[in-house]
């Protein structure tokens, strides 16, 4: 029973993290669209980039306390992120340009789904344990 609060807890911390990674998110999404520079769709993905950066490294830090290394936590984290980018664009663009609603919107409907997916993704895979490799009897040296 004492998983439940822990899983809680860093969810909790997820969640102030994705604060910090949505308003970056949704900073480049909204200068974007309102500038003229890019359409709802594009603003979206290019905020998703942008967030992903501060997320790695919170998450990372704070939420998983991760001793993976680097080089294996990036590449994994970057196969999550490529999994909720899609999950951004098929979410954005049936919103927007098949349903017509206003962007924000769209994107805050975006953003509710993508987070359990990012959050499970992360926990069960990016930043897990690494398994502990198990020596049979004899290759230890131990009898």
């Amino acid at each position: 029973m004492d998983a439940l609060p822990a899983l809680a807890r860093q969810f909790a911390a997820y969640v102030g993290v994705s604060l910090a990674a949505f308003g970056v998110h949704y900073g480049v999404l909204a200068a974007l669209v309102e500038t003229g520079r890019a359409d709802p769709v594009r603003g979206a993905l290019a905020g998703y980039l942008a967030g992903a950066v501060v997320s790695y490294g919170l998450n990372r830090r704070l939420t998983y306390a991760s001793a993976r290394p680097h080089a294996e936590a990036t590449w994994r984290f970057g196969v999550v992120a490529a999994v909720g980018f899609g999950l951004t664009w098929l979410i954005m663009a049936g919103l927007t340009r098949g349903l017509g609603l206003p962007y924000l919107a769209a994107q805050v409907l975006a953003t509710g789904a993508v987070v359990f997916w990012n959050f499970l993704g992360h926990r069960l895979w990016t930043f897990a344990a690494r398994p502990v490799p198990v020596l049979s009897e004899g290759a230890s040296g131990m009898r």
